[in-house]
């Protein structure tokens, strides 16, 4: 370890939500980074099972995990605005209670982020790990990180892709802006203004949004570091998907307006409801609706993104790993 980087001590948070299972897997990977200045900050978020008491005997031999727990749940939002607030690090890196992260990682998006402040002289931005998605029929996706190749997705223009699909010509988008691959510096969330508790999902789009219209820069790194496996759940039903990307909407409506896309942003979110609840003839006449309104944005953004969906469906209905 060089001198330059032995002082900065780097806080890994990890939300955790009926985790029992999960959580062990979670805390060895983050036990494991190379990285020797770190804390491993855990925040349950009055969990039903016993993930607390798993957690509690892990910290108990080793010193850097740390446990906060929540007396009512506050959702993925309020989970990491908890850690946000209680993070100790001068660097932030966020790992999901059923994932796992390649002992490298840390080290990795810390290089990214440091030799990227030193070629540009820019401060605000966010570092996202490229990784591995684990379907429970064995299927698996490549995620590749948002700016992990040219062009930097940066500024307003981060935010256009993000609300109505307003994308940039040469800029790399990979798969997103996942919270569960990203790290930046704890000054970097404290100037956005964190996460949103309100958010149940999509709580990592408004931080992006925010960061974005912020002035922010979306950099990536190319290496596979974490293996996400997929799951299922209550809280990601369509319906509440939907519910969660409207308000998304409505939070930053007043840019919408000024940007002339506040119409679509709020009709294209239920075209993706119809589609995966079934309702293909209601998704059929929200698409025509749409592209009546914004012929051009509304057939280049469904001729790009549904056959790449219809296919990724496929696989994972079929078990393909190709």
């Amino acid at each position: 370890m060089s001198p330059e980087t032995a002082p900065f001590l780097i806080t890994i948070g990890i939300p955790c939500f009926n985790a029992q299972d999960t959580i062990a897997r979670a805390l060895d990977s983050a036990l494991a980074q190379t990285w020797p200045e770190k804390e491993i900050l855990v925040v349950d978020d009055a969990s039903a099972d016993s993930s607390a008491a798993v957690v509690e005997k892990i910290a108990g031999s080793h010193p850097a995990v740390r446990l906060v727990r929540h007396v009512a749940n506050k959702g993925p939002g309020g989970t990491r605005q908890t850690i946000v607030e209680q993070a100790r690090g001068e660097f932030l890196a966020f790992f999901d209670d059923d994932d796992e992260s390649r002992p490298a990682r840390l080290q990795t998006q810390f290089d990214r982020l440091v030799s990227y402040e030193r070629q540009t002289g820019i401060r605000l931005a966010a570092c996202y790990a490229s990784g591995r998605r684990i379907y429970p029929n064995g299927h698996e996706k490549t995620l590749s990180a948002i700016g992990s190749r040219p062009q930097i997705p940066h500024g307003p223009g981060m935010a256009d892709f993000i609300l109505f699909y307003g994308k940039k010509p040469g800029w790399f988008y990979g798969d997103g802006t996942p919270s569960c691959s990203l790290m930046a510096r704890r000054e970097t969330f404290i100037v956005v203004g964190g996460f949103d508790p309100a958010f149940r999902r999509v709580e990592d789009l408004d931080f992006a949004v925010r960061l974005a219209l912020a002035g922010g820069h979306f950099i990536g790194c190319p290496e596979c570091l974490f293996i996400q496996h997929a799951t299922v759940a209550q809280d990601k039903s369509p319906r509440k998907n939907l519910d969660a990307e409207l308000m998304l909407v409505e939070k930053h409506r007043a840019y919408l307006e000024s940007a002339g896309w506040y119409g679509y942003a709020r009709r294209w979110p239920w075209v993706r409801y119809y589609h995966f609840a079934g309702e293909h003839g209601r998704m059929a006449a929200a698409l025509l609706n749409l592209l009546a309104r914004h012929p051009v944005r509304t057939a280049a953004h469904f001729l790009e993104s549904a056959p790449r969906r219809f296919l990724h469906e496929r696989k994972i209905a079929g078990g393909d790993r190709g």
